[in-house]
């Protein structure tokens, strides 16, 4: 009896420990350009279509409020960083790739947007990592 005792509290120690380990959810404030001058960004960041992030820019707006939430793995990523990195760099694309397809020329007034939450900023973007997964939110006007 006293080892089926054992053996059922280590199993809900270990449930616990788990449960933990996939609840993790660290916020990230990054800055915008490290992310855009990482080595990862070659062949991602379209010159072509400008990106203005925190504030309107000139142009007709033909898509208002674009939203993209990418998420990546963090396996084979290294440091949160890195992985938030990857995860901005695909959100990044997915606009520009949106923009191209509207016949756009950029998209301003990029925010933030985890969880629907407005995070406004020239500089930083907000990036979300758990234990697994990293995710990345951006919100934007589509303009011509």
């Amino acid at each position: 009896m006293p080892g089926k005792i054992s053996i059922a509290c280590l199993t809900a120690l270990l449930a616990v420990a788990s449960m933990q380990a996939h609840a993790r959810d660290t916020r990230y404030d990054l800055p915008i350009a490290q992310a855009l001058n990482a080595p990862e960004a070659v062949g991602i960041v379209d010159p072509s279509i400008k990106m203005t992030f925190g504030r309107q820019a000139p142009g007709q707006v033909i898509q208002a409020d674009a939203i993209t939430n990418k998420k990546t793995s963090r396996v084979g990523k290294g440091s949160d960083e890195k992985a938030c990195a990857w995860a901005f760099l695909s959100a990044y694309k997915q606009l520009q790739q949106r923009a191209r397809e509207l016949g756009g020329t950029g998209v301003s007034n990029i925010v933030s947007y985890y969880k629907k939450n407005v995070n406004s900023s020239s500089v930083n973007y907000e990036c979300h990592a758990g234990a697994f997964v990293t995710g990345v939110a951006l919100r934007g006007d589509i303009v011509r």
